[in-house]
């Protein structure tokens, strides 16, 4: 029965499943090979489902968030259907590498245990969730599944080793359940591996087999087995078609597995990248409305998100770094922004104005609305605010007067923002879209918003090939490499989400194939070795404004992509290569477990906007 496969009854274990970490020496994720050797092969295709690579969640993590919330639920209905829940009169929980080393600044008790009581990450109520988890702590019950209440006393039942991993993954969980008597029921274990995706030790991490859908039953077949992959008789999966479904799951019509390939599709096909995506979704069982209504909810919850990051009251974030937001003091200070009531109507910043002779929509700069005030309210030079210069006027290098930018300037100001709330909503524990992870979340939704304020012409279009161009090399990154910073830094999220804007950019400007898989690899080429550090276990310091930075070199990668006539020296394959061989090489230290870099420099608490 597929319960008693994921379900592992207590037994004698031929061998330890942890092993401890030497943090003075360099932690190898997988085993060491000659580099002059080429890559194991691996027949697996890339392919997965674009609302899986983007799915929506809470803040403030994907991995140590959204996963373990989803793991707790997957294990509870797990027991449900098992028939045992009802016997379960204690749970153990033990979290092990990176989740025990930032679990606490990531959220992961609350998401478990609110996981166990039946949430799951895209429709919880995200207002209610430090309340819930404060009562579960004052009162000491647990509510499994939201109708079997338990004793349950966070520092007896949850336990922290930091100093181990399991062996498939850093992000590791073990769920035990206990009897009347003590007696062990069932027990699992669950490993985050990013994005909000989760696997048990029965899964092996680089097929596209995964628990996004926390009702396996219920996962539409496609998505749990792959006719092209190669059967491994010693690895069991979450499903086997014979015992799941009586008829074998659809072929993915354009399957891939590199950027080459997926080159070589859409040459053959003469398709663009998002439409051979676009195909790959009707086999997933979704049709033409399907597909567009829940790309066009992804967008909304990234608008969404923006928008409650420029309107935030709180002035700081949760914990004790007493981080002071910023996209709302930015935004006001844009003054003419895309969300009404936010901005000063005698601001002089730019807004979008439609031109009398173009078809396409243009920045009107500060100097011309200033011009035009002077004109209407008899404003001279004489009468203007003098501005206080700094630097001496009797050297042979005169100092700078302060300039205001350019409107080219004002449209990056406006990136920086939309990136910066996102990730403000997401430190908050707010609802978030995986993009394609929470620590990342920030870079694609401002690409896109920025795209649909100062380019588009056809936004729903715009919208639809943007995500979907920017899934497809998502989905080659979580094939070839890992979108883990557990696994291989913020190179993983920062660097991948970087890559993937840059494409969908790239795409939304017309660019050919070619020409967008190159855009790709600029964007992640200039990542490479990135390090996730984050001050306090915390996704604020550097996360926030590593986001900002990360939207403006995704459109900068897409411009240099678009400048170069075709000339170039590195693949996209050749990039994410790159990418896992350094993440193999990093050291432990600078996998989300905040042991060195400015996690350890930075003196706490800050009190300013950001370091």
């Amino acid at each position: 029965m597929l319960m008693r496969r994921i379900l592992t009854r207590l037994r004698p274990r031929p061998r330890s499943l942890v092993a401890r970490l030497n943090y003075s020496t360099t932690f190898v994720a997988t085993p060491a090979t000659d580099d002059s050797s080429p890559p194991p092969q691996r027949p697996e295709h890339a392919v997965i489902s674009t609302f899986d690579l983007f799915s929506i969640g809470v803040g403030p993590s994907s991995s140590h968030t959204v996963g373990p919330m989803r793991a707790g639920k997957i294990f509870i209905n797990d027991l449900t259907q098992l028939g045992v829940l009802q016997k379960v009169k204690s749970v153990k929980i033990m979290l092990y590498g990176s989740l025990a080393a930032t679990g606490k600044g990531h959220h992961t008790p609350q998401a478990i245990l609110l996981g166990l009581e039946g949430s799951d990450p895209e429709t919880i109520d995200t207002g209610t969730i430090e309340s819930r988890y404060n009562a579960i702590l004052t009162n000491k019950t647990l509510s499994l599944g939201g109708d079997h209440t338990i004793h349950y006393d966070m520092d007896r039942d949850m336990l922290w080793r930091w100093d181990q991993v399991l062996k498939t993954h850093p992000n590791g969980m073990r769920f035990s359940c206990f009897g009347e008597d003590g007696e062990l029921l069932a027990t699992n274990e669950y490993f985050s591996v990013g994005g909000g995706f989760v696997v048990n030790d029965k899964t092996k991490v680089d097929e596209n087999l995964f628990y996004k859908g926390v009702d396996k039953t219920a996962v539409q077949a496609a998505r749990l087995h792959q006719l092209h992959s190669v059967a491994d008789p010693a690895i069991e999966g979450p499903a086997s078609s014979s015992e799941q479904h009586s008829e074998p799951p659809p072929v993915i019509p354009h399957p891939f597995d590199s950027g080459s390939s997926l080159l070589a599709l859409t040459e053959k096909h003469n398709m663009t990248i998002a439409q051979i995506v676009y195909d790959n979704e009707k086999s997933f069982g979704y049709s033409d409305e399907d597909i567009h209504a829940k790309v066009m909810r992804i967008f909304d919850v990234m608008d969404d998100c923006i928008r409650t990051g420029v309107m935030a009251k709180e002035p700081t974030l949760p914990g004790r770094l007493g981080l002071r937001r910023r996209a709302p003091k930015l935004y006001r200070r844009l003054t003419r922004g895309f969300y009404p009531g936010l901005m000063d109507a005698t601001s002089s910043a730019p807004r979008i104005t439609s031109g009398d002779d173009e078809d396409y929509q243009r920045i009107e700069g500060p100097q011309t609305l200033a011009s035009k005030r002077a004109a209407t309210t008899g404003t001279t030079m004489a009468n203007r605010r003098l501005t206080r210069v700094t630097g001496q006027f009797d050297h042979i290098l005169q100092p700078c007067p302060p300039r205001k930018a350019g409107t080219s300037m004002n449209a990056i100001d406006f990136l920086s923002c939309y990136a910066i709330a996102v990730n403000e909503v997401n430190a908050s524990g707010g609802r978030i879209v995986t993009s394609p992870t929470n620590g990342a979340a920030g870079v694609i939704p401002a690409v896109l918003k920025y795209i649909i304020e100062f380019i588009s012409d056809d936004p729903e279009k715009d919208v639809m090939t943007f995500l979907l161009t920017a899934a497809a090399v998502g989905m080659l990154f979580k094939r070839g490499s890992t979108i883990s910073a557990a696994e291989g830094g913020c190179q993983a999220e920062v660097g991948v989400a970087c890559s993937m804007a840059s494409a969908g950019f790239a795409a939304c400007m017309g660019a050919n194939p070619e020409t967008v898989l190159q855009a790709a690899e600029i964007g992640i080429e200039h990542n490479l070795g990135l390090t996730c550090d984050p001050i306090d276990g915390l996704v604020q310091v550097p996360c926030i404004e590593r986001n900002s930075l990360g939207a403006v070199k995704a459109i900068t990668a897409a411009q240099l992509s678009m400048a170069s006539d075709g000339v170039y020296s590195v693949t996209l394959d050749e990039a994410i290569e790159a990418m896992r061989i350094t993440a193999a090489d990093m050291s432990v230290k600078y996998k989300e477990t905040s042991l060195s870099g400015l996690a350890t420099t930075v003196r706490i608490p800050l009190t300013v906007p950001a370091c």
